[in-house]
């Protein structure tokens, strides 16, 4: 996910991040916070619109929430969920787009190396945005093996540095 260049985010607690169309999962990451910071529930209106839909069980007058695999073209919200998933789709593409995406930007992570004369913010500037492109899809890493991936791009003039935090944190 890369960030807008030169940007410096001014951003208010109390208004949405606005969309330029451009830098959609930059964008797309700072509007789930700026909601999840509001009021967490109203995250699930967006994603499964402001009611839940309801099945019955077993040919009895007892109903019960749907699970999101449950779900049905009827179920959806008109509005918000609507215009979510539109964004997403124009901005992300399809579930084929998406995953594909997915596979490059893992790919990109697998074979990331430090550059001749590159310094460790620009290393992981780099190596920031292949995960936050990934985070963004859905496709999270755990941390241990992003520091474990990082540590052993590093030359060799950092195997001091990468020798004792691997042993002091017992990687």
């Amino acid at each position: 996910m890369a960030a807008p260049p030169n940007f410096e985010e001014v951003q208010s607690t109390y208004r949405p991040p606005k969309f330029n169309g451009q830098y959609y999962g930059w964008w797309k990451t700072r509007m789930h916070d700026f909601v999840m910071a509001e009021d967490s529930e109203l995250w699930d209106v967006i994603c499964d619109g402001p009611f839940v839909p309801m099945k019955i069980i077993c040919e009895t007058t007892v109903t019960v929430p749907k699970t999101r695999k449950e779900y049905n073209d009827v179920d959806p919200c008109q509005y918000a969920k609507e215009i979510w998933e539109a964004l997403q789709t124009a901005y992300e593409g399809t579930t084929q787009v998406k995953q594909t995406k997915i596979d490059m930007n893992t790919t990109e992570c697998e074979l990331f190396k430090m550059k001749e004369n590159e310094s460790i913010q620009d290393i992981h500037t780099r190596f920031t945005s292949i995960i936050n492109e990934l985070h963004s899809l859905g496709e999270i890493i755990p941390r241990n093996k992003l520091v474990r991936k990082i540590l052993s791009v590093l030359h060799g003039y950092w195997e001091r540095k990468v020798n004792a935090i691997t042993e002091a944190k017992d990687l």
